[in-house]
């Protein structure tokens, strides 16, 4: 199950922008933030497919949930203005946004190849 997040296990967790100014990853996996509301009907869609993927990927990657309404301030630092949107967190590495509710394949596919095979050492 994603982990709903708050500015401070955010901070703690994904990244200390109190503290640096430069993108610094805090966690040891790579991970997936979904900026979502619970009013939102794509939210609502995406969210078993999050789930899904969740399990589907335990072990290897995280996944974090953000409720915008509760959790304004982290979706201005990123300037969420349309949700669901997602953002994929290699190891190292700048960070990618989706915006809109993905086809499970799709993110499936994101996941594999932004997250995974990037985050593994060069043979």
């Amino acid at each position: 199950m994603p982990e709903q997040l708050t500015k401070q296990t955010f901070l703690e967790k994904v990244f200390d922008f109190e503290n640096n100014k430069e993108w610094k990853f805090a966690g040891t996996l790579p991970a997936v933030v979904d900026f979502w509301a619970p009013w939102c009907g794509p939210c609502r869609a995406v969210g078993p497919v999050i789930e899904e993927l969740s399990k589907e990927f335990e072990g290897k990657v995280d996944f974090y949930k953000v409720n915008t309404d509760v959790e304004q301030e982290l979706a201005g630092l990123f300037g969420i203005q349309s949700i669901p949107s997602l953002l994929f967190i290699p190891k190292s590495g700048t960070p990618q946004m989706a915006v809109g509710a993905l086809p499970k394949e799709q993110l499936k596919s994101i996941i594999e190849s932004e997250l995974l095979i990037a985050s593994q050492p060069a043979a």
